[in-house]
């Protein structure tokens, strides 16, 4: 205490504090307004007491979240065994939907099918897709993708197909694509919850009746589809009725009420591109405005059921997906889910 005369009041308060901190000074009881020093060895072994006592409350408490995090991590790991069991499973986020189509590559041991919309792919993607891609071919499984004939725009995605082909891989390309989709050995497909903003979320279907569906809408666009080989002149090619793929892609488009953004981004084509197709075909129909394009290509036959490389027709599809056929439909209709 000697040591603190002389010095600022600061000090000697802060000094005095600690030591009541401490335990070393005390209020007298016969000279109230004063303090008294206490014994150094009384005073750190009740400082001890405390602290250990302190010590004990803190690892009781470290003890109780052990128990708890087990708790929740048990919890978590049934709720997701739960959600994979069931038919269908919403995918938030970007990082969600990158991490369980990486888990699903990882369990794929069979056949992986893909539609690829978007036109060109970017170099990360296809930076990204090398590793996983030769993952799975060197497991052994077979991987069939469609791409947007657009692709051709773009000679760093052709070349990017024509090494997945010189992998062992089936590539293939159409005029338009609904929507992206992965389909992992016929048992999970993922789809966008929005197919025009594909980080709005996915949609992870296990049901055998909707994979059912989904493969089979695969398979026929498949069928319809051109080898990456020839595609650019299956592109260019006509039909009889001297319409190329893409053209037929536009006029079917166009009826079901797409813009022309929406249009160009079925092709995956420039907004520019789009327009400049639809005005070639209004001008090929003699026609002033969307609706009497519409009109003439309907008396024409042009928007009749024409399988082709842009997808199912029509009726093929509508059957596929009527879930409440006609009496005379319901036997082929079912036994044509039932087979796939």
């Amino acid at each position: 205490m000697a040591a603190l005369v002389g010095r600022p009041a600061e000090t000697v308060r802060g000094a005095l504090d600690e030591c009541v901190r401490l335990g070393l000074i005390r209020p007298s009881w016969e000279n109230p307004g004063r303090v008294r020093a206490v014994s150094p060895d009384v005073a750190l072994q009740a400082l001890l007491a405390r602290q250990e006592s302190d010590l004990l409350t803190r690892q009781r408490q470290i003890a109780e979240t052990r128990v708890e995090v087990a708790r929740l991590t048990e919890e978590f790991a049934a709720q997701r065994s739960r959600s994979e069991r069931n038919e269908v499973e919403q995918l938030q986020g970007l990082d969600r939907i990158r991490d369980r189509i990486q888990e699903l590559s990882a369990d794929c041991t069979r056949s992986l099918v893909a539609f690829a919309p978007g036109g060109h792919q970017t170099s990360d993607n296809r930076e990204a897709s090398r590793p996983l891609t030769e993952a799975l071919r060197g497991r052994g499984v077979a991987m069939r993708t469609i791409y947007l004939d657009s692709i051709y725009n773009d000679p760093a995605t052709v070349a990017h197909a024509r090494w997945l082909v010189d992998l062992g891989n089936d590539v293939r390309t159409v005029a338009s694509l609904p929507a992206r989709m992965i389909i992992f050995d016929g048992e999970a497909a993922v789809v966008p919850m929005d197919p025009d903003n594909s980080a709005e979320g996915a949609l992870l279907f296990r049901g055998r009746g909707t994979l059912a569906v989904l493969s089979e809408h695969f398979r026929m666009m498949w069928e319809r589809a051109a080898p990456v080989t020839t595609a650019r002149r299956q592109r260019t090619s006509t039909d009889t009725r001297g319409l190329t793929g893409q053209e037929r892609a536009v006029l079917r488009l166009l009826s079901e009420g797409l813009t022309d953004e929406g249009v160009a981004r079925k092709l995956g084509v420039s907004v520019r591109t789009g327009r400049r197709i639809t005005a070639e075909l209004m001008a090929r129909l003699g026609a002033r405005s969307r609706f009497q394009a519409g009109l003439r290509a309907a008396h024409l036959g042009w928007l009749g059921e024409h399988p082709d490389e842009d997808g199912a027709s029509g009726r093929d599809l509508a059957d596929l997906l009527d879930l409440s056929p006609s009496e005379d439909a319901e036997s082929s209709a079912g036994s044509r889910l039932a087979g796939c």
